[in-house]
């Protein structure tokens, strides 16, 4: 039973461009998410997850972008192929389809350990550089995620009782940053 072409592009941020993944492979659908990959509670992958059927081809441009620790990875990996999707990772060449060989699955573990270790080893300097930027008093921290004016907007919104779901998908910030804003908010309002 022929499938359709489906594929999966992930980067970390709104700002950063999705054009190199996947260029040039013709696809029936793809699904972009604009977040981390720390962890699978993100809106696309769960909209293909939903999505793909028996017999489709799955895309994606290399094992990272589909989950950033080696538990996810192979768990959903194992997953779609047992559910008869195919998986394939463009950048390391390699194909999944439920019949794999020892050796394919050892490259799955390898590389997904790889990816996960890249990870921690990023965390590590960014925590390091922190340290030492505040040791020297010049470390400012995050920049506000919200203007002024999109947490007045935010408020509104929260007011008129619109789901914090969709006033994060307008104000293109997680929900979490939505809850946190509208709680310091009330911690100001109740001390005034």
């Amino acid at each position: 039973m022929a499938g359709q072409k489906i594929g999966y592009v992930r980067v970390s941020g709104i700002d950063q461009n999705t054009d190199r993944q996947l260029d040039g492979i013709e696809l029936d659908e793809i699904f972009t998410d604009k977040i981390t990959g720390k962890n699978l509670d993100r809106p696309e992958l769960q909209a293909m997850l939903r999505f793909v059927r028996k017999g489709d081809e799955l895309f994606v441009h290399s094992m990272d972008r589909l989950a950033r620790n080696l538990v996810d990875l192979r768990q959903m990996v194992q997953d779609l192929t047992d559910r008869g999707v195919i998986v394939i990772f463009v950048k390391e060449g390699l194909t999944f389809t439920g019949d794999d060989n020892a050796l394919s699955l050892l490259l799955l573990s390898v590389m997904g350990a790889v990816s996960e270790f890249e990870r921690s080893v990023i965390r590590e300097r960014q925590a390091e550089g922190i340290k030492i930027a505040k040791s020297k008093g010049v470390y400012k921290g995050r920049g506000a995620a919200l203007t002024g004016e999109q947490i007045e907007q935010a408020q509104k919104m929260a007011s008129t009782g619109v789901p914090k779901a969709r006033i994060a998908r307008e104000l293109r910030v997680c929900r979490e940053t939505v809850y946190k804003y509208l709680r310091i908010d009330q911690r100001v309002s109740s001390c005034t």
